[in-house]
């Protein structure tokens, strides 16, 4: 497993169906090593902090593995590393293999997984197709979050190893898999809503559908 780009930018605005929009998506890869902060990487941040960023949401994860699917789906797409707006591009794993809560060292840096990523609207900005949010979560390729434990210096060619292994055993794809009911699981359901790993709001939602289950 290893970080093979490292990808960061300030919000700008562009116009975006005749309006002025606000985004920090666009990221460009850095050569040098780069500090890992509580909330963002040196030289990053967000544009709408009410629904991007914060201590949950501070490092995007995008593997690499999922550009060649990207490259067939969007052939007329240039592929630049940074497109997804992720901060790390990684190799080595993927979604189905990584648990909510499982800890890293990358470089000085300590991270842990909290969450999938739900793509907005600014994801079809930075693709120029307004079907891009649709088509990214049926993929199911969201790529992750990382909470940073501890503030560290990264940079490319850092392998990233496991501290610890979450042993609740409920993957980045299994939280995806809930939100979209793409599968009927209750034992799952009741599972991810008491996950301490799992940001609030999403156990606030998953809480949510038990209620809502329980009263049909």
């Amino acid at each position: 497993m290893k970080l093979i780009s490292v990808n960061v930018g300030l919000p700008r605005e562009v116009t975006w169906k005749g309006k002025p929009v606000r985004t920090g998506i666009f990221k460009e890869p850095v050569n040098a090593r780069v500090m890992v902060r509580e909330l963002n990487l040196d030289g990053d941040a967000q544009a709408d902090l009410t629904v991007h960023g914060g201590l949950d949401k501070a490092v995007y994860v995008y593997p690499f593995e999922h550009y060649d699917y990207w490259r067939d789906e969007l052939p007329d797409t240039e592929f630049t590393l940074g497109i997804f707006g992720e901060n790390f591009t990684v190799t080595g794993f993927q979604e189905e293999e990584i648990n909510i809560g499982d800890r890293f060292k990358i470089g000085s840096a300590e991270l842990m997984v909290t969450q999938p990523r739900l793509p907005c609207y600014k994801l079809g900005i930075r693709f120029e197709r307004s079907d891009m949010v649709k088509r990214f979560l049926a993929s199911r390729r969201t790529g992750f979050y990382f909470r940073v434990l501890q503030e560290g210096e990264v940079g490319v060619g850092d392998t990233l190893e496991l501290m610890s292994r979450d042993t609740n055993n409920i993957t980045v794809a299994d939280i995806t898999q809930l939100y979209v009911r793409e599968r009927n699981n209750p034992e799952l359901l009741h599972r991810a809503a008491q996950l301490e790993a799992l940001p609030e709001s999403w156990r606030d939602y998953f809480q949510e559908q038990i209620r809502r289950q329980d009263v049909r």
